[in-house]
C-alpha cells in the first residue's frame, strides 16, 4: 500500500515559498534529555494540506463526517522529500483506508475486545434512547398540567369567594341579631370549609393518578443512570486495554506503551489523533520530518470550535502530553525564528517604537495574545515579551482576529496602557482596513449598520441580533473590482468582535463574505483571510501629537 506521496501530488513543482517563518510550532520536552523539542507547522506544509483539502473536496467519501486530518513532510535517507497523510479515529467506520498511513499497533490486539464493547455500549445507548422516550413521561407532564390549571382555576374562584365572604360580613354585622348574626356567619365559615374540602380532594385525585408514573418515571431514571455507569465502566475498561496495547515509538528508537506515557489516564481517542500517528510511522521507517499541519475537514464540531479548512495545532488533552516524547531523537530546535530586521536583530516588522509604546505589523496566521490552551501560546504578546528587555511590562491595547493582518499596538506601561486603552474605548482612534471581497459589491459606499450578538453557546461565531447585539457601526468605500472580486477600504466606527467579516457576509450588510473567511461561509481555496489593518491613528498620550501609522497591504 502506497503512503509515501510526491510533493508534486498535492502543490505545483514551482512553488515557491513567500514566507518562510513558522506559523506554528508542535513542540514537547524530551524525557531523556530534557530538551524543547520543536516541528513547525511552515508554508509549504500548509500549502501541501491546501492540496489535500481540494482532493477531500473532489470526493463525497470524506464529506459524510467531520474530522481532522494531517500532512507530514518528510525526508528520505537518499534526501528525497515525501509526504505522508492521516486522518484521525476512524475513517467511515474504518481505521484502515488505502493510501494513508495505518494506525498505531495495537489496535489489532484488542479489535475483537473492541468490537464486542463497541456492540454492548451501542445496546446501552439505544435502551437509554428508548427509556428517555417513555410515553408515561409525555403522559406525565399532560396530566400535571391539567392539574395545575385546575388548581389555578380553583384558587383564583376560591380568592373571589373569599372576598365575597368578606364583603358579606362586613354588610350583615349591623342590621341582623345576634342570633341571625351567628347562623349567617356559620354559612360562609360552612362554605370556606367545604371549599377547603373541595381543594384537599382535587389534590389528593391528583397524587393518585401522577404518583405511579412519577415512581414508574424515577425507576425509569434510576435504570437510566444506572446504564449510563455501565457505559461508562466498559468504556474505561476498553481505553485502559487499548492504552496498555497501543505502542508508540519514537526518534530514539525507543517505544512506550500509552499506559506508560500516560499513566493517570487519558480522554478516549488518544494515539487515535493524525500527529501521533505520522511521527510515529516516521520514527519507525527511518523518515525525517521537516514540517507537519493538521486541519479540520467536513461538518463543524458539536461544540462548534472546529472549522472547515482551519489549521489546528495539537490538542491540548490527547496530543500535546504526548509531543515530547514523540519528538525525542530529533535535534533541538532554535526558538521560534522572526523576520530580520536592519543590524541583525531578531523581532517582528516594528513599525514605530518609543519608551513609551510600540506598534508591530502582525502577520495573518498569529495570535495578538496568548490563548487559554498550550497550543495557542504563540502570539504577538508572547514574542515581545521573549525578545525585548522590557518585554514583560508590554500589554496589548487591542487585538486583531488571528486570520487578520496588520498594525497592532501594544502598550510599555500601565499608564500607556490605561491612557489608549481610554482613547479606543471613547472611540477616538481612526482605523482603516483592506479587504478583498469574494464577490463583486454593487454599492460604492456607504455606512453598516447593524447590530452585533456572540452567541455564548457557539464561539467565536458573532451574528446580527437586533434584540441582543450591541450597536456595530462600519463605513465602507469600494476601491476596486478585479475580475469576480472587490477590494473595499473599511472604517469601523466601532469595535466588535469579528465586526468587519459580519457586516460584509450578512445580507443585511453587504452580502459577500471576505475572500479566505471559512468561518462565515467563504469556501474558495485561499490560503488566508484577505483583511488588513492598513491604517491606525491616535494621540500620543505623552507627546501630544498624532501618530498616523501604515502598514503596506500584502495582498
Amino acid at each position: 500500500m502506497v503512503v509515501l506521496y510526491a510533493l508534486s501530488d498535492f502543490i505545483d513543482c514551482d512553488f515557491a515559498v513567500s514566507d518562510s517563518s513558522p506559523s506554528y510550532w508542535y513542540e514537547g520536552r524530551s524525557l531523556e534529555s530534557g530538551h524543547r523539542l520543536k516541528l513547525p507547522r511552515t508554508s509549504i506544509s500548509e500549502a501541501i494540506a491546501h492540496g489535500l483539502m481540494q482532493q477531500l473536496a473532489n470526493n463525497d467519501y470524506y464529506s459524510r463526517e467531520g474530522k481532522m486530518y494531517g500532512i507530514l513532510l518528510v525526508e528520505l535517507p537518499n534526501g528525497e522529500q515525501r509526504v505522508l497523510k492521516a486522518f484521525s479515529g476512524l475513517l467511515n467506520g474504518s481505521s484502515v483506508v488505502e493510501s494513508w498511513i495505518p494506525p498505531i499497533p495495537g489496535r489489532d490486539e484488542v479489535v475483537l475486545e473492541e468490537t464486542r464493547t463497541l456492540a454492548q455500549l451501542d445496546a446501552i445507548k439505544q435502551e437509554i434512547l428508548s427509556l428517555k422516550q417513555l410515553s408515561e413521561r409525555q403522559q406525565y407532564e399532560t396530566l400535571f398540567d391539567e392539574f395545575e390549571q385546575q388548581l389555578q382555576a380553583m384558587s383564583d374562584r376560591h380568592r373571589h369567594c373569599k372576598h365575597q365572604r368578606q364583603q358579606k360580613r362586613q354588610q350583615i354585622c349591623n342590621p341582623l341579631t345576634t342570633e341571625a348574626l351567628t347562623i349567617a356567619l356559620e354559612q360562609l365559615d360552612e362554605e370556606s370549609r367545604q371549599q377547603g374540602i373541595e381543594r384537599r380532594q382535587l389534590k389528593r385525585q391528583q397524587n393518585e393518578v401522577l404518583q405511579p408514573l412519577q415512581q414508574l418515571i424515577a425507576a425509569t431514571d434510576a435504570r437510566i443512570s444506572e446504564l449510563k455507569q455501565q457505559r461508562k465502566a466498559l468504556s474505561r475498561q476498553l481505553q485502559a486495554q487499548m492504552h496498555a496495547s497501543y505502542s508508540l515509538t519514537n526518534f530514539s528508537g525507543r517505544s512506550r506503551s500509552l499506559q506508560q506515557l500516560m499513566p493517570t489516564g487519558s480522554p478516549t481517542g488518544t494515539g487515535d489523533c493524525c500527529a501521533p500517528k505520522l511521527l510515529h510511522y516516521a520514527a519507525t521507517h527511518n523518515l525525517k520530518p521537516l514540517a507537519m499541519a493538521e486541519f479540520w475537514w467536513g461538518a463543524s464540531s458539536i461544540n462548534q470550535d472546529k472549522i472547515q479548512g482551519e489549521f489546528y495545532g495539537a490538542c491540548a488533552e490527547r496530543c500535546q502530553p504526548l509531543m515530547g516524547f514523540l519528538l525525542s531523537g530529533l535535534k533541538p530546535n532554535p526558538p521560534a525564528p522572526f523576520p530580520a530586521r536592519e543590524g541583525g536583530e531578531v523581532t517582528l516588522p516594528i513599525l514605530y517604537q518609543d519608551e513609551w509604546l510600540i506598534a508591530v505589523n502582525k502577520p495573518a496566521g498569529l495570535l495578538s495574545v496568548p490563548g487559554r490552551y498550550s497550543d495557542r501560546q504563540d502570539s504577538v504578546l508572547s514574542r515581545l515579551r521573549h525578545l525585548l528587555p522590557d518585554g514583560m511590562a508590554l500589554a496589548s491595547v487591542h487585538r486583531l482576529d488571528r486570520e487578520t493582518s496588520g498594525i497592532l499596538l501594544l502598550a510599555r506601561s500601565c499608564q500607556t496602557h490605561r491612557q489608549l486603552s481610554q482613547q479606543f474605548q471613547q472611540r477616538q482612534v481612526h482605523k482603516v482596513y483592506e479587504a478583498i471581497l469574494s464577490g463583486v459589491a454593487i454599492a460604492e459606499q456607504g455606512v453598516i449598520d447593524l447590530p452585533l450578538w456572540g452567541d455564548p453557546e457557539n464561539r467565536p461565531y458573532q451574528k446580527v441580533d437586533w434584540q441582543h447585539g450591541k450597536p456595530s457601526l462600519t463605513q465602507f468605500q469600494v476601491m476596486a473590482r478585479e475580475q469576480d472580486y472587490t477590494r473595499v477600504e473599511f472604517t469601523p466606527l466601532t469595535g466588535r468582535t469579528h465586526q468587519l467579516r459580519v457586516h460584509a457576509a450578512d445580507a443585511q450588510g453587504l452580502g459577500i463574505t471576505i475572500l479566505g473567511d471559512r468561518l462565515y461561509g467563504c469556501d474558495a481555496a485561499t490560503s488566508r483571510l484577505h483583511l488588513h489593518a492598513r491604517e491606525l491613528s491616535f494621540e500620543h498620550p505623552q507627546l501630544e501629537k498624532i501618530l498616523h501609522l501604515q502598514a503596506t497591504t500584502p495582498f
